[in-house]
């Protein structure tokens, strides 16, 4: 790499690299809605604008073992989570923990219940991830979980691509390496893998596969790749609302209790629903009545194959992923024996990328955390964590004690606290709204995955690593999340 990285430019060529990012970006999709204070409802009434996607200018390095890391124990984690949705009685004694004080995660524990004395009748689960980490001491440390949470997909793979154009041969060194990304087509297999298992059998109705969104939806152009790698393989997708769950699908009175969508433009015409992808759904926004909560049901009990589950969005919640990662003496057992034998390699290198986390009970590694939580200078190290998916729910560092004690005690338990990854420094420029801003960055690895399981049996229908993403935000920030309004796509550069 070039002594000097990224490059000095000077003016004209800072200009002319702007405008082909700008349209480039546009041109093939890295876009967005723009936000309201970006561009008001006023300008914009019909929600037909569209902006370059916060980008960096240039790839950032990272660490070339912490990113093969990352990508090397992603099957495992796929394992252990399927392993995690699979076991009742684990996500049962952790939600029991929390449910007294987080209404949103009862709520959705209570779906579970609702569906299980009914009986579920669909087996078969699919469950896509995407696990972040940020490099530490040249290893990977695994800061974050997301079933729900799947944006920049398509973004994470033009971000990539999009070194390629010309421009960039006169300021970048031909010597970077930047690693393929194929996320959209390796999700979009995923997708296909589970509606062939379900199409394979006899169907009432020709089948589809559905997309739960939110309305109104800024991201909407990162989803659509994913929707039309679908359709180039013969699958119908229709995207429906969270909030018209009700109006457009009905359970068929069988014994399976097919989900059959009725497409508003033309509701003679009905499809059997094989899939049912949420890209909504994952907080309490998604829920501001009942007649939401009836619809998560209605998609719970039928026979569609859930992208996730209410079991497989429940072990997603931090609080699983405390219990995993909470240090413990080497007497005592690690919670992964309950899921992988001691002598399974994969047990080593799951612990090998976790951070330090811990309850914030009244256990006592939580009581010594909530000593940690409220001491003015011991919290400096920390990040406080609510059960919840999605940018800008955190709370860090000296903001830490105000916001507890402004929480009654027994509501801590609700929270987990983090220690925080300081990664190695990288400078950057990224675009955002048409504004520069430059100077140092941290980077977030984020390493998708895809499962298909068998809920009854245990078996593993599909498996597989599935592409990443880099996010990068400034290093004044805290929140990573990119639709949050705090990060950027970035290409990765491996050092």
């Amino acid at each position: 790499m070039a002594t000097s990285y990224p490059p000095d430019l000077s003016a004209q060529e800072s200009e002319q690299l702007l405008s082909t990012i700008r349209d480039w970006s546009i041109a093939h999709g890295l876009a967005v809605r723009p936000p309201p204070n970006f561009v008001s409802s006023e300008t914009d009434p019909h929600g037909v604008l569209a902006t370059t996607a916060p980008v960096t200018l240039f790839p950032s390095p990272f660490p070339r073992t912490c990113f093969e890391q990352a990508t090397s124990v992603q099957e495992a984690y796929n394992l252990l989570y399927a392993s995690i949705s699979r076991d009742e009685q684990f996500l049962q004694d952790i939600v029991q923990d929390i449910i007294e004080v987080d209404e949103f995660i009862a709520e959705l524990w209570r779906v579970h219940l609702k569906v299980k004395d009914e009986g579920y009748v669909q087996v078969r689960l699919y469950g896509p991830s995407r696990r972040t980490y940020k490099s530490t001491n040249n290893k990977a440390g695994r800061i974050q979980h997301n079933c729900l949470i799947l944006w920049w997909i398509i973004f994470s793979d033009v971000s990539v691509t999009r070194t390629d154009y010309p421009l960039l041969d006169s300021v970048v060194t031909k010597s970077l390496d930047l690693p393929l990304n194929t996320s959209t087509k390796s999700l979009g297999l995923g997708i296909r893998q589970a509606f062939e298992k379900y199409n394979s059998a006899t169907t009432l109705y020709d089948c589809c596969t559905i997309f739960l969104v939110q309305t109104p939806e800024r991201n909407v152009f990162d989803q659509r790749h994913l929707e039309y790698d679908l359709q180039e393989h013969g699958i119908p997708v229709f995207r429906l609302p969270f909030s018209e769950i009700l109006s457009h699908t009905t359970i068929a009175d069988t014994s399976k209790r097919q989900l059959i969508y009725s497409p508003p433009g033309n509701p003679s015409k009905k499809f059997e629903v094989a899939v049912v992808y949420l890209r909504a759904g994952y907080g309490p926004q998604d829920y501001p009545d009942e007649s939401a909560w009836r619809g998560r049901l209605q998609i719970e009990r039928s026979n569609a194959i859930k992208c996730p589950t209410i079991l497989t969005q429940l072990a997603g919640a931090k609080k699983v992923q405390q219990v995993l990662a909470t240090p413990r003496s080497s007497s005592s057992p690690s919670p992964l024996a309950r899921f992988l034998k001691p002598e399974d390699a994969d047990l080593e290198k799951l612990e090998d990328t976790f951070t330090n986390i811990f309850p914030l009970d009244e256990s006592p590694a939580g009581l010594e955390a909530r000593k940690i939580a409220v001491d003015p200078e011991q919290c400096k190290r920390y990040v406080l964590k609510p059960q919840r998916e999605g940018g800008g729910n955190n709370t860090y560092r000296s903001a830490i004690p105000p916001f507890l004690k402004s929480l009654p005690e027994s509501h801590w338990k609700s929270f987990i606290l983090m220690e925080i990854i300081s990664p190695p420094p990288v400078h950057n420029m990224i675009l955002r709204n048409g504004a520069i801003e430059k100077g140092g960055v941290i980077c977030e690895l984020g390493i998708y995955g895809t499962c298909l399981w068998n809920q009854a049996t245990a078996e593993i229908l599909y498996n597989g690593q599935a592409g990443y993403l880099l996010r990068t935000k400034g290093d004044k920030s805290e929140e990573g999340g990119v639709a949050a309004g705090f990060g950027s796509m970035d290409s990765c550069t491996l050092v």
